[in-house]
Formats: C-alpha cells, structure tokens, sequence
C-alpha cells in the first residue's frame, strides 16, 4: 500500500472480530513501532501486549472506551520509561497504527482513565507513563477497512477535514478576526 494513502486512507476501528492477530503480523505491527525515530535514540517506549481476555477485561476498565479494549483481539499499551517522551509516544503509537491498517487490522488509541492503576497491573515503574492503550484487531462487518489505492483515492477526497488553507499559516498565526 502507498504510504501517503495509508496515513490519509486510516481510520479508528472499535468493534472487532474474534479472531487473533497471527504472531507474524503482530511481529509485523510492532516493529513498526520500535523502528519509531525517537529523541536522541532514546527509544523510551515499551509495548506491552495483552490478549488473554481476562486481561483484557481488567485493562478496558482502565480505559476512556472499556468496549474497544475488552473486545479486541490485542491490546498494545504504549508505555514510555522517559515522562518528557509524549512526542515520541505518539509517533510510535502512529507508526503502530499505520502498519497495521496496511497489513489489515484495525486500531484505535484509547486513553487510560486511571494510568496509576493501569501501571500497577501491568508491573510498570512508577515513574513511566501511558499515554495510550491501542485496541488492535481484524474490522467487524460495518467497521472501516483497508481499501484498495483506487478507493483510498475517493476516500482522501470525501474525508471531513477542515480545509488545508484553514489550519495551515505562514511566517505566524492569523486568526480570522485579527
């Protein structure tokens, strides 16, 4: 898939089917992620998986949409040993979720709603952070899929963005009361 139309063509997946994520294409979504360019080659981020339901359960009650974690096939929580790295969590975290549409598997990016309790139940150091928890799994029927370059194309043109000469200045911002 052409990288431009996955980046304009991706769209959050929140319900899923019940199938598992195959090893290899999970390998696949992840290094996606630990190839993420990082400040100074840190690499602060850590991707803990869960995919045992139970787990899954108890990790979706610590999240903003408990559906979209609870239901998913795997859970990726991006967690970040460097609290000063949110930057470089969410390219992760994009990078993440690009691969995986490219490869067919839907994500969305759920906020943790008690990140303490979170970090307890996934052993993690008190001083890291989780900034998101990406629910991952094949679309549910009516859930948005990875298209063709053909319909990506009419999908960038049908997309309900605001206009590029809406959120794009230069030299300095120009309000339209200014």
């Amino acid at each position: 898939m052409d990288a431009y139309l996955a980046l304009v063509g991706k769209r959050e997946v929140r319900r899923y089917e019940q199938r598992p994520i195959p090893e290899d294409v999970l390998a696949r979504i992840l290094e996606a992620g630990r190839a993420t360019g990082s400040s100074r080659n840190r690499q602060p981020w850590r991707f803990i998986v869960v995919t045992d339901r139970a787990r899954l359960r108890e990790v979706g009650a610590l999240a903003s949409r408990p559906a979209n974690v609870e239901s998913c096939a795997a859970a990726i929580v991006v967690a970040m040993l460097n609290p000063r790295a949110a930057f470089d969590a969410g390219r992760a975290a994009q990078n993440i979720m690009v691969a995986a549409w490219t490869l067919g598997v839907g994500t969305c990016p759920n906020t943790p709603t008690d990140e303490t309790a979170l970090k307890r139940l996934l052993h993690l150091p008190d001083d890291a952070i989780v900034p998101t928890v990406l629910s991952s799994g094949y679309p549910a029927p009516g859930e948005p899929r990875p298209r063709s370059k053909a319909d990506a194309v009419q999908v960038l043109a049908r997309i309900n963005r605001l206009p590029l000469a809406d959120v794009v200045y230069r030299e300095a911002f120009r309000s339209a009361t200014a």
